[in-house]
């Protein structure tokens, strides 16, 4: 061994060895050679420091927060993770040995032991597992008209209908509620109550609303939002001691990267105001993986980016640890990326200009090291190989080293298709969240406010008719009752005066007036 390589060896001991429990994370190289006894670990008090995990597609991201999750939950912490392809289902089956995986262990100098982990799966759709809800007002305008793409004007519009369904106690559950709302307050009798108080809407900007609903339910993806919305105590079961790993299968609606990826944000939100401060713990009480992190990031307005910002920042104290995984850290904001201590950085491409501006970037953000080019290490790394650098429990960061990394212990691929469905029926939270509700909302509320209104302005409507008719009939009977008397006068007056002058009154029949 060279004196080199020795000095390497002894600087990632001192780096990489904690005091208290930790993640196995492989073993540091030099010069291509994997050094056994450089082990590089991660401290599990420093996992609610947050980190990053980041590489060119195909360089192994996957298998790497596959590897942090089993050890989490073999930790006893409970992880979340977004599971892009429905791959990661694997994790429930022990995987098997095979001659790459030997030769790993080998360089590692670490047997490898299969073994399973406890698994839950959910869906937004509801098709592929336990059906994940939320409620309209527990994702909020912001987040909404993140959804919906919608711009500053419209966002300000949504910010108006939710504080009047909040200031006027209207529960507002689901898309059913959010179009009624959005019509009543628009167009119908809703807009001359919210003139004066909150402006008026105009019928471009609800209507551009109300479009972008209807296209969220065309595509399917209806069923998320409702009661009975998800529990987010059910994030953070254990079986037998072991952290359970939810995984929320998103493959049926990758093309719908904004949606989901903003769902994971209210669900990261909802968990930051429920849970109560605890400090720092000597493991976090769960891990949060944000798979497709640029998705969340991408054309993301200063308010919305902020509400992340100041998520990230505090949750730590309640015991919540955030990874973001994504292809490049250039993807992640500043305000974000400085609060990530724990890096792992698989190889980067420097194909294009642009290739070659993220890796410069990325550089700059790690230690500089004594050991390596940092420029160089990056874009020659193999798969299953990442740079490393994390927090050690007084918080400073590591050495770096250019790690081999542990394989994953379950399999590295999803389940059967018998497997997986066994796996969902067996599930108490399939039938948990199976059924959607509907109670009274702010849609059964409107309706009957309207129709109320409605009947009550019928019901006007008849009086003023009945009032009108009778009105009618009363001068109809007086002018008839007056022309009566008038003709009555007259052929009396004339009877009389034709008897008076001898005069032949108009005939009655060949008598008088009076019939003689």
């Amino acid at each position: 061994m060279s004196d080199q390589s020795a000095k390497f060896i002894e600087k990632i001991q001192v780096s990489y060895k904690p005091t208290g429990p930790c993640i196995y994370l492989g073993a540091g190289m030099l010069d291509g050679q994997v050094l056994a006894d450089a082990e590089v670990n991660l401290s599990l008090k420093m996992m609610n420091r947050h980190g990053l995990i980041a590489g060119a597609t195909g360089t192994g991201k996957t298998r790497t927060l596959q590897l942090l999750a089993e050890q989490l939950s073999d930790a006893g912490v409970p992880v979340f993770m977004l599971d892009v392809k429905g791959d990661l289902s694997g994790l429930n089956k022990p995987g098997s040995i095979n001659p790459k995986i030997e030769e790993r262990a080998a360089q590692l100098n670490k047997p490898f032991s299969p073994s399973g982990f406890p698994v839950e799966i959910y869906s937004l759709s509801g098709k592929l597992g336990a059906q994940m809800r939320a409620t309209i007002l527990e994702f909020g305008p912001t987040l909404l008209a993140k959804i919906l793409d919608l711009n500053d004007t419209q966002t300000g519009v949504l910010a108006v209908i939710f504080k009047y369904a909040d200031d006027n106690k209207l529960p507002v559950i689901n898309l059913n509620d959010l179009k009624k709302l959005v019509s009543y307050l628009a167009d119908g009798m809703g807009a001359d109550e919210i003139k004066e108080s909150y402006g008026k809407i105009s019928a471009a900007t609800s209507g551009t609303i109300l479009r972008k609903i209807v296209t969220i339910e065309q595509q399917g993806l209806g069923a998320m939002f409702g009661e009975t919305s998800f529990d987010i105590e059910d994030l953070f079961g254990k079986t037998d001691g072991k952290g359970v790993i939810s995984l929320l299968n998103i493959s049926d609606v990758q093309n719908q990267p904004v949606l989901y990826s903003t769902y994971l944000l209210s669900l990261l939100a909802e968990i930051f105001y429920s849970m109560p401060e605890v400090g720092d713990l000597d493991k976090p009480k769960l891990v949060f993986f944000f798979d497709e992190a640029h998705l969340l990031f991408k054309n993301s307005s200063k308010t919305f980016l902020e509400q992340i910002e100041t998520i990230i920042r505090l949750i730590r104290s309640k015991g919540i640890g955030v990874f973001f995984c994504t292809q490049a850290p250039t993807d992640v904001p500043e305000s974000v990326l400085s609060q990530l201590g724990n890096r792992v950085q698989h190889a980067l491409r420097a194909f294009t200009p642009n290739d070659v501006d993220a890796l410069r970037k990325t550089v700059n953000t790690y230690p500089k090291s004594e050991f390596y080019e940092i420029d160089k290490i990056l874009t020659s790394l193999g798969t299953g190989q990442a740079l490393i650098t994390v927090l050690n429990e007084k918080g400073i960061p590591t050495e770096v080293s250019a790690t081999m990394l542990t394989p994953p212990r379950a399999i590295m691929g999803p389940l059967s298709i018998a497997d997986y469905n066994s796996l969902i029926q067996a599930s108490s939270l399939t039938e948990k969240y199976e059924k959607s509700i509907d109670p009274e909302s702010a849609y059964e509320i409107l309706t009957k406010r309207v129709n109320d209104k409605l009947a009550e302005e019928q019901d006007e409507a008849v009086q003023e008719e009945v009032s009108s008719k009778k009105a009618e009939k009363s001068i109809v009977e007086q002018v008839m009752g007056a022309t009566i008397t008038r003709q009555i006068g007259k052929e009396i007056v004339r009877g009389i005066f034709g008897m008076l002058t001898g005069k032949k009154p108009r005939s009655t029949g060949g008598k008088g007036f009076f019939g003689f």
